[in-house]
């Protein structure tokens, strides 16, 4: 439903990775879980694992159910929604989603490069570079990941980092979020808003206006 919203992961860390393997041989995704699942350990990430075998469950998930991913390991030659286009959909539903290509044709890697795709992984040496590929995606997303506070429509899901929100003002029965990069609304009043986010750095200035007070440079006139 449009303006749900909440709170993902703790401060600093992203307190779970969520992540799916697409691939239409199910003996395949099978082990490319058992890889994912190895790597995180190794490397000390908690992880939550899903694996799918039809390119068009994982799509309807993501446009129905409102779920998220941070990252997604797509095999590019599937029936119906190829990994090609399922990267294209995908990356409108979740625009920071990270995506591994894993295949065993190398002529798409050009394509991959275009689409933004975070690592090219070949079936052939999918033991090896695969580990290293889904390591090194894991790393990246908890060192970027900030605590965030998540807005979800009808069309997509939007995570906006604390440290970027500036303020967040009541706007008829909206709750509307100013951040570094932007405008966003969700439909909560202020107070559910300010007992989402649950951090001392946002206060209430006046009844109206929640602001986060390491963005504050001045306050002069009664003004911040």
């Amino acid at each position: 439903p449009p303006g749900r919203a909440g709170i993902m992961g703790e401060k600093g860390v992203r307190a779970m990775l969520k992540i799916a393997i697409c691939d239409d041989e199910p003996q395949a995704a099978a082990q490319e879980e058992a890889i994912v699942r190895d790597s995180l350990r190794a490397c000390g990430i908690a992880g939550e694992v899903t694996r799918y075998t039809h390119s068009q469950t994982l799509l309807d998930d993501l446009t129905d159910d409102g779920f998220f991913y941070d990252l997604l390991l797509l095999d590019i030659e599937m029936p119906g929604l190829d990994g090609m286009e399922m990267a294209r959909r995908c990356r409108a539903i979740l625009p920071k989603v990270r995506i591994i290509f894993v295949t065993s044709h190398r002529e798409y890697a050009i394509d991959a490069f275009e689409l933004s795709i975070f690592r090219y992984v070949p079936k052939s040496d999918r033991e090896t570079r695969l580990a290293a590929a889904v390591t090194d995606a894991a790393k990246l997303i908890q060192l970027e990941a900030g605590q965030t506070y998540t807005i979800q429509t009808a069309s997509r899901l939007e995570r906006i980092s604390f440290q970027e929100i500036l303020y967040i003002q009541r706007e008829g029965k909206n709750a509307r979020i100013v951040s570094a990069s932007g405008t966003a609304k969700v439909r909560k009043s202020l107070q559910q808003v300010f007992e989402e986010l649950h951090a001392p750095e946002f206060v209430f200035l006046d009844r109206g206006c929640i602001a986060n007070i390491l963005q504050i440079r001045k306050i002069s006139g009664g003004m911040a």
